[in-house]
């Protein structure tokens, strides 16, 4: 079925009931907003190429443009179409914006839903589900993202950032249904972050959060029509002294030891969810152990199915067809939700539907999509020291003895975050090849402190509970272990079958965001450095570039309408220069510019009189980093997140000081994402956390004043050597 555009008044006939204008004649059978389906999908990349209709762009999740306008002989003339402000400076805008009909439904991180015109950036409607931003105690990375919506029969689908799944009306913005997707049986509540899949008249969500005090992963479908559930498959086993809940739990349950149960155990699917329109399939990619060492969580070394594996499920029963575990016995936090593309290739002389995934810990894997057999496992990065390879016999990888954090606190890589995370790739089918970003970045791993000492490990209910140790116990580790390896990023277009590199380019940035290509031999990423990049798929050389000034970690996508090409994406808000998380799109021609003030360096405000011993500095030392800097970022220790989305507490000035309690104890700022811990800090707590902060502001400042009159005297002196001919 071929689906064309018609515009009236500025957006698509869909939509023009709520367009306020003289539409004239409409068509006979005006097209419903939102009138996607299975079978709409499932042809969209050769029917209608110019929409972009679900997630993954189609139910394979290629994220590849067949759109031809844009090539490499006019990229130089493309530039800013238009640009909207639909999130703030602590956002980090993570989503994919889908185009239907001409319409563009785009999130926030506050999970604020915008129904804009494709063409103009106007707005035709926004939701906002009123999140409770005291959730943000629960985020693993900090507040505020989300990946994106599913439109499907009419409704627009939204996970939340405080757990609920919503249903709203593509047309008129008004809600549908509101169900929380929290079950008792998850232990403790969780953010939704992940975007939701809509297929066979279900609706599909995971959750996040597995490291927040006690959480025990699954993925629910709803029906779309009523938001009743129509199968929850979990993801860990609970505890086995109640009845389980689908026979695969009872098989995952004899791979764990210990008393895992009163853990939780991880496992939640927080991205990853992928339809298989050829086996109605649903593929669930399953998230890490909770907490992070194996020897704390589940003792014994078994394989905690399902963590850090990729389980099919029957999209009509909700039983599992099969699952392939990429890391047994998750030690890491490596993590196998990152994207899932389907495709098709001849592996050793068979033509095969495979699965093709580069989770976070090194390996690139192709699986057989009607069995799950393990066809080819490369390593994607040199930088790779927990294993030696995967044994292609077992399917399993081989573990590198020489490396073990329980013996030795060590760094290793892949990171926590990953050689390669969430941000999209992009497959081209007819060249056999995956474009993709990574990173070399190891992680400093260790066991928690008391555990080593006790056997015993408490898990916290707020803040992250990761088993790895805190404070100034870690910083003693570090200081005391070998230097830290090189960070780097990279980009490549890789060969899954043979694990070679058609090319590979080292970035500027060690983070940054997914990729784009096209037919027409066109990649484009947005990077950490917040340069907006095309490069040459044949040779990866950058041809055109955009300065965004802000910093890039979303995904893109590209849509036509009305014989005009656009690129669309997102851009991380940048508070030094004032800049709100950003919904960039781009067209030839495009002459917008962005208005952006000069980057400043951070001010140091003058800091109150405390009196702080050695053990109250420690004591905020470490209460800051198991508390605080998972928004706020690490200070002096190297953080599990890549950028800080909340402000650097080192600035705060007199008038926040004098709210401190206020706003750390009592919540006087939940409404912008800062929760109050009266819970889980008591005063003395907070007053030991500020003792830290003030001290490391101090000691800033006196930095920033030594080197600005560093540079006053070498300006002078330069100044003295010109008048004195030198």
């Amino acid at each position: 079925m071929q689906h064309t555009i018609r515009r009236i008044c500025g957006v698509s006939v869909a939509l023009v009931a709520l367009a306020g204008c003289d539409a004239g004649t409409p068509p006979a059978v005006p097209a419903q907003a939102g009138a996607v389906d299975d079978a709409r999908i499932i042809a969209a990349s050769a029917s209608e190429p110019g929409s972009w209709l679900t997630y993954g762009q189609t139910y394979k999740e290629q994220r590849f443009s067949n759109l031809t306008q844009i090539t490499p002989d006019n990229v130089a003339d493309l530039g800013l179409a238009w640009s909207k402000p639909i999130g703030d400076w602590n956002m980090r805008m993570q989503g994919t914006p889908l185009v239907v009909d001409g319409v563009m439904y785009v999130t926030n991180g506050w999970s604020v839903v915008y129904a804009l015109d494709a063409v103009s950036g106007d707005e035709i409607w926004s939701y906002d589900p009123q999140v409770d931003r005291g959730y943000v105690k629960l985020a693993c990375c900090g507040p505020a993202h989300n990946r994106g919506v599913a439109v499907y029969e009419g409704k627009v689908f939204v996970g939340t950032f405080d757990g609920r799944l919503l249903a709203i009306n593509a047309g008129t913005g008004e809600k549908v249904w509101d169900v929380d997707t929290w079950h008792p049986s998850a232990l403790g509540r969780f953010n939704v972050t992940g975007a939701p899949r809509a297929a066979a008249g279900k609706v599909f969500i995971g959750q996040g959060s597995s490291e927040s005090g006690h959480r025990r992963g699954y993925v629910t479908a709803y029906d779309t029509d009523t938001g009743e559930v129509a199968w929850r498959f979990y993801l860990v086993p609970g505890d086995p002294n109640e009845p389980f809940e689908h026979p695969e739990m009872e098989m995952a349950a004899k791979t764990w030891g210990g008393e895992w149960w009163k853990y939780g155990g991880g496992g939640t699917a927080w991205n990853s969810l992928v339809y298989d329109e050829d086996f109605n399939s649903l593929y669930i990619g399953v998230g890490n152990g909770a907490p992070w060492p194996r020897d704390i969580r589940s003792p014994g070394r078994g394989d905690d199915l399902f963590l850090t594996a990729i389980v099919s499920v029957d999209v009509d029963t909700g039983r599992m067809n099969w699952y392939y575990q990429t890391v047994p016995g998750d030690n890491w936090d490596y993590s196998a939700a990152m994207d899932i593309t389907l495709g098709e290739l001849e592996v050793d002389g068979f033509e095969r539907k495979v699965l093709l995934q580069a989770p976070k810990n090194g390996f690139f894997y192709v699986l057989d999509r009607s069995s799950g057999k393990l066809l080819r496992a490369h390593p994607y990065t040199e930088g790779i020291t927990w294993a030696t390879h995967i044994d292609i016999e077992t399917a399993r990888p081989v573990e590198n003895p020489a490396v073990r954090y329980e013996d030795k606190p060590q760094w290793i890589l892949p990171a926590n975050a990953g050689a390669h995370n969430w941000e999209p790739q992009s497959w081209d089918q007819s060249k056999g090849l995956m474009y993709f970003y990574y990173h070399d970045y190891a992680n400093f791993y260790s066991l928690d402190e008391t555990f080593v000492k006790t056997g015993i490990y408490e898990i916290r209910e707020r803040g992250l509970s990761l088993g790895w140790g805190e404070g100034e116990y870690r910083r003693k580790l570090i200081e005391q272990a070998d230097p830290r390896p090189e960070s780097v990023g990279f980009l490549g277009a890789f060969d899954p079958l043979t694990g070679r590199y058609e090319w590979r380019h080292r970035l500027d940035s060690v983070f940054n965001g997914g990729v784009l290509a096209t037919t027409t031999g066109l990649l484009f990423q947005g990077e950490g450095n917040g340069q907006f990049v095309a490069r040459s798929t044949e040779s990866g050389q950058p041809i055109w570039r955009f300065d965004a000034v802000g910093s890039f970690s979303s995904s893109l996508i590209s849509y036509q309408i009305d014989d005009v090409q656009y690129l669309a994406t997102m851009i991380t808000g940048n508070r030094s220069i004032d800049l709100p998380g950003t919904l960039l799109v781009f067209k030839l021609g495009g002459t917008q510019q962005m208005d952006v003030e000069e980057v400043t360096e951070l001010e140091i405000p003058p800091q109150p009189e405390v009196e702080v011993t050695v053990e109250s500095y420690t004591e905020g030392d470490s209460l800051y980093h198991m508390h605080c800097a998972t928004c706020h970022r690490g200070i002096g220790i190297p953080s599990i997140v890549a950028t800080a989305p909340a402000p650097d507490l080192r600035a705060m000035t007199q008038a926040t000081h004098a709210q401190y309690n206020a706003i750390v104890l009592e919540g006087m700022r939940e409404d912008v994402g800062m929760p109050g811990f009266s819970g889980t800090l008591d005063e003395a707590d907070a007053d030991a956390i500020r003792d830290f902060l003030v001290i490391q502001a101090n000691q800033l400042r006196d930095f920033q004043d030594s080197r600005r009159r560093a540079g006053a005297r070498r300006a002078a002196h330069e100044h003295e050597g010109a008048n004195s001919g030198e």
